[in-house]
């Protein structure tokens, strides 16, 4: 009981430290909600109303989960359905960002190729405790950096091949597979997806200091235990997203993935 009211202080004073949870935080918040919107909704952006219902969203979900994770945490089994859950909904995502057809299941291939390895690696080792509460962080952000690397090498492959369309006959001609000659048009752009994980590990604690470093800081860590979970966090979302970059050029080059119909609104538009 005493070390459970002192893990509760020392939790409470890592988030006073970081941001106290006032009336404050809230007023701003919603301030800078509204300076997004009436920025994006501006000039050459054009999406307020996007960041306005991402905004929204963001506050009914994190509510939610916030509830729910609470209850999940104390049993591996719903721990276990919560990471589905959270890998569906990346599944989805990342799908209906790289295309509007029914291809946007296929979605579900590279974001399990990146993140069900290094998990099952993690638990296989024993550097990931069997329980919720180490589980669904760990899974998050592996799910979360898969899914950001799917949805951009989907929509930038796609992009390049509707644009260099002429290429990829004119590869055809000289006797290139379809699977060759479309890979070779769009590999260096779908490539391109990897740089804002490149950019994070090469800046990390001289540009940015990562949540997981910080949190890690502020709830009692030393430094050196701080930046080796931040470090292989980095790693790992590297490795993630390198595989899950692969697949996604595999399943474009190969047909499974593509644009889709061209109604219905224009394929990867933001929402």
């Amino acid at each position: 009981m005493v070390h459970q009211l002192d893990l509760t202080a020392v939790t409470r004073s890592a988030a006073d430290q970081l941001l106290p949870v006032t009336p404050g935080l809230a007023v701003v918040t919603a301030v800078l909600l509204a300076a997004a919107v009436a920025v994006a909704g501006r000039g050459l952006l054009g999406h307020g109303h996007a960041v306005l219902r991402a905004g929204l969203r963001a506050v009914v979900q994190l509510a939610a989960v916030a509830l729910v994770i609470t209850w999940v945490v104390g049993s591996l089994w719903w721990s276990a359905l919560f990471v589905l859950l959270m890998f569906a909904v990346a599944v989805r995502t990342a799908g209906r960002r790289m295309t509007r057809g029914p291809a946007w299941v296929w979605a579900a291939a590279p974001i399990a190729a990146g993140v069900v390895p290094v998990l099952g690696l993690l638990l296989a080792v024993g550097l990931l405790p069997p329980k919720g509460l180490s589980v669904i962080p760990v899974a998050g952000i592996l799910i979360g950096g898969a899914l950001t690397a799917t949805s951009l090498a989907g929509r930038r492959a796609l992009d390049e091949l509707r644009q260099r369309h002429g290429e990829v006959e004119a590869a055809l001609a000289l006797g290139f597979e379809e699977r060759d000659a479309r890979l070779e048009i769009c590999r260096t752009a779908a490539a391109t997806s990897l740089v804002p994980a490149l950019d994070q590990t090469r800046t990390v604690g001289l540009v940015t200091l990562p949540g997981a470093f910080v949190g890690m800081l502020l709830g009692g860590a030393t430094p050196v235990q701080a930046g080796a979970v931040q470090l292989f966090v980095l790693v790992a979302l590297l490795a993630v997203e390198s595989a899950a970059i692969v697949v996604v050029l595999e399943l474009v080059a190969r047909g499974r993935v593509t644009a889709g119909p061209p109604t219905g609104g224009r394929p990867g538009g933001i929402g």
